[in-house]
């Protein structure tokens, strides 16, 4: 059996991959509200609003992906969300670049002529193995001929709670170097996918990379912690972690990552949470090789420190993503 698209030609028979994640869940509730019918695959069972589809589907098995998520039915967007959970080179080619493929693929077959696609901003300059990843479907999809926009968002509210319970406990705001080798202009959940939800019908935005980040200007680790000391009545007290602690452990890691792979895939983590503590989430001026935040796009109206004093107040929970530093 096929489903028919909307009776509305302003709403869109949308396919969403990531749907579950923080991101994705606030751009299925976006999509939602705009009116567009919305099937999302997923890994497991999960709740969504009234009126959106789920289905358990492999999107990293093609044959799964088409039998269980697509069903032959036609599609006109498909939205991904999808991310690798730990950045690590095998779960990034798998699922950063191969499934993505296999859903693109799959989405052209089922008549999509649209994809949007959430990426990162850090891909501007690569050096790990998901930035790779996810260039190479990034260019995969540019050349595909279907219309595109890829959005690279600065920074996550939930990359930058982790530290809120360790703060309350009464213990320091942890900084690499002075905290302010970095900045970024951090958008919040409902923003992003209520702007990625936007991205189907803003021809502005199509065939574009766009990076994007949230209102205000660009804030430092510092900025981050002397904000939350004061939302709890605090002087703040910092510690200092130096950056050459972390190459050095990186150094140690690898080597012994030769013989023993557990702490080959430690050494790649600290990786990570060396690129996060050293490089800001900004746009890279390619002239000067330094970030520009008045380059950096600003949308939606929530702010990091209105978040923080949500958490503060009990209204709201941080959830912390899989490549939290702390």
């Amino acid at each position: 059996m096929t489903a028919d698209r909307p009776h509305d030609p302003a709403s869109r028979r949308v396919l969403v991959l990531g749907g579950t994640g923080t991101i994705g869940r606030a751009t299925v509730r976006a999509l939602a509200a705009r009116g567009h019918a919305v099937v999302c695959l997923v890994r497991r069972p999960a709740p969504f609003p009234a009126g959106v589809t789920a289905r358990v589907a492999d999107v990293t098995d093609p044959a799964a992906l088409a039998r269980d998520g697509i069903r032959g039915e036609p599609f006109d967007v498909l939205v991904s969300c999808l991310a690798s959970r730990t950045g690590l080179p095998d779960d990034a080619w798998a699922i950063d670049y191969r499934a993505q493929v296999n859903a693109l693929h799959a989405a052209e077959a089922a008549g999509v002529t649209q994809v949007i696609l959430l990426s990162a901003i850090c891909v501007q300059k690569p050096v790990l193995a998901f930035q790779h990843a996810k260039l190479a479907f990034e260019r995969l999809l540019m050349e595909s001929g279907l219309a595109y926009t890829i959005v690279r968002p600065t920074a996550f509210f939930k990359s930058l709670s982790g530290q809120i319970d360790r703060v309350r406990r009464g213990k320091p705001f942890l900084v690499f170097g002075d905290g302010l080798l970095t900045a970024c202009k951090p958008i919040s959940d409902d923003d992003l996918g209520g702007y990625l939800a936007d991205c189907i019908d803003d021809a502005d935005r199509r065939n574009r990379v766009l990076p994007i980040g949230g209102p205000g200007e660009a804030i430092t680790p510092r900025a981050q912690g002397e904000h939350l000391f004061a939302l709890l009545g605090r002087a703040p007290r910092f510690r200092h972690v130096p950056v050459a602690l972390l190459d050095a452990i990186i150094t140690v890691l690898g080597m012994l990552g030769r013989w023993l792979p557990a702490l080959a895939a430690k050494a790649e983590l600290a990786r990570i949470g060396r690129y996060y503590a050293t490089e800001s989430m900004l746009v890279l001026d390619p002239a000067t090789g330094r970030y520009d935040a008045h380059a950096t796009p600003s949308t939606g109206s929530d702010t990091l420190f209105a978040y923080y004093a949500r958490v503060v107040r009990g209204e709201a929970v941080a959830e912390r993503g899989d490549h939290a530093v702390f």
